[in-house]
């Protein structure tokens, strides 16, 4: 904001200079600890701003101070955005993990490796590493300060709620939150950082539209469901209005048979195996089903809050598909150039991203934000991430795949807060900035 010195009783520039000094720095402040990167720059701001003499000129070079943290802050943000946090490399991290399957109860009993017999601990000992830039990790801290008196949504499937465990149990150094959920259902969750005033939450929607079991079994005894394509879900659209942000993902029930309805009829398939339904194939479903979930953030007048896109996070199945007998037994990252993407992966993130550019185009115009946080290619070289059977004791009674979709705890999935904590510090960035420029 620019202050001008005929805004106060004449007589008053040196208390002026020095009260505007110590508010902006006020302010400053309250971000800098966020933002740790710029301390330095803040820092000689202040004392270049400390006041030495009465000056009737205190508007002029005010602004032109003003003017100069601005471009500092832009000048910072470029070279960030400049460098891609999501291309890079796992290098060694002999400092995790950050918290245990025995100093963290949030951990779902099927991703919790360690204490259902996985081997090697090796898998927990990775950081991403950015070709072009550090990504620091994971503050719990300065996490919880930025989303004081915030909230937060998970939005989509189990992976989704994966990551929210994760979130939990990296911010179990500070404080555990409480549940505050308005219903005893498990997959509709929320819960309370009572010293920060921090919700967080969880929205089952496995395929983020109005969907519906048609049948238990289906053609590969994983059940038939009916995705209504140009319907919302309203177990999350009417939920959202609140939350400050929300992270949407899907993909991985897409691959089990669907029936698409559009207009309250049938218009195809994947893999159903009805008569005379044509089979569309998973790609058509998934693109309308994102399409229709961001619009109905878009046409929600009174979400002020961001969306940001958690791009599909590939599986590992190798020798055999997930229900044929494929597992994940890797015990080390790919190097990224040992792999790439391909096939399905490479279809289902294009198709995210896609319909992402659509939507932020139209929230745009809107006043929404919208934003990406994009795992694919990080969690693509990690098949050493997954529980695989180590997600149950192995000599108990039940019948469950090799899991190589989920991720253990603690786990390559930690990176995703790495990744979440830079976003919120450079949107902070942004917002500051925005201040000194236009306020």
């Amino acid at each position: 904001m620019k202050l001008h010195s005929n805004e106060l009783p004449s007589g008053k520039s040196y208390t002026l200079h020095k009260t505007l000094a110590i508010v902006f720095s006020l302010v400053i402040l309250t971000v800098i600890p966020l933002l740790y990167n710029l301390v330095n720059y803040y820092s000689v701001f202040i004392v270049n701003n400390s006041p030495k003499s009465p000056s009737n000129s205190y508007s002029s070079s005010s602004n032109e101070k003003n003017d100069g943290v601005a471009e500092t802050l832009s000048n910072y943000q470029e070279e960030e955005e400049e460098c891609d946090i999501f291309t890079g490399e796992w290098i060694p991290n002999p400092n995790a993990p950050y918290y245990t399957s025995s100093s963290c109860w949030a951990i779902h009993e099927h991703q919790n490796c360690m204490k259902y017999g996985r081997p090697d601990g090796g898998f927990m000992q990775w950081r991403w590493k950015p070709d072009a830039c550090e990504l620091p990790i994971f503050n719990p801290s300065q996490f919880l300060e930025l989303m004081r008196d915030k909230s937060l949504a998970f939005v989509g499937d189990s992976v989704g709620r994966n990551q929210m465990q994760s979130l939990i149990c990296l911010l179990s150094r500070v404080e555990y939150p409480i549940d505050e959920s308005y219903t005893a259902d498990e997959n509709f969750k929320r819960w309370k950082y009572k010293s920060y005033n921090f919700t967080m939450a969880s929205f089952w929607t496995p395929h983020l539209i109005k969907a519906a079991m048609g049948d238990s079994n289906g053609p590969t005894k994983t059940g038939l469901f009916n995705l209504y394509l140009d319907e919302h879900d309203q177990e999350w659209t009417t939920q959202i209005d609140e939350f400050h942000y929300i992270i949407i993902s899907g993909g991985h029930w897409f691959f089990r048979p669907m029936v698409f309805y559009e207009n309250h009829r049938i218009v195809g398939c994947h893999y159903c195996l009805l008569p005379n339904v044509t089979d569309l194939g998973m790609y058509y479903g998934y693109r309308k089903a994102f399409r229709t979930a961001f619009k109905a953030i878009n046409s929600l007048k009174n979400f002020k809050g961001m969306t940001i896109l958690r791009t599909f996070a590939p599986s590992h199945f190798e020798n055999g598909l997930w229900n044929e007998g494929g597992n994940c037994l890797r015990t080390k990252p790919f190097r990224s150039n040992e792999t790439q993407l391909e096939g399905h992966n490479l279809e289902l993130y294009m198709i995210q991203m896609e319909e992402f550019r659509v939507a932020e185009r139209e929230g745009r115009k809107r006043g929404k934000k919208f934003r990406v946080l994009d795992t694919t290619q990080a969690m693509l070289l990690r098949p050493d991430g997954h529980p695989s059977r180590y997600g149950h004791l192995a000599t108990e009674n039940v019948t469950l795949y090799n899991d190589c979709v989920h991720w253990c705890l603690p786990g390559p999935i930690d990176a995703w807060s790495d990744f979440l904590l830079q976003m919120l510090k450079m949107e902070g960035i942004r917002s500051v900035r925005d201040r000194l420029q236009f306020g």
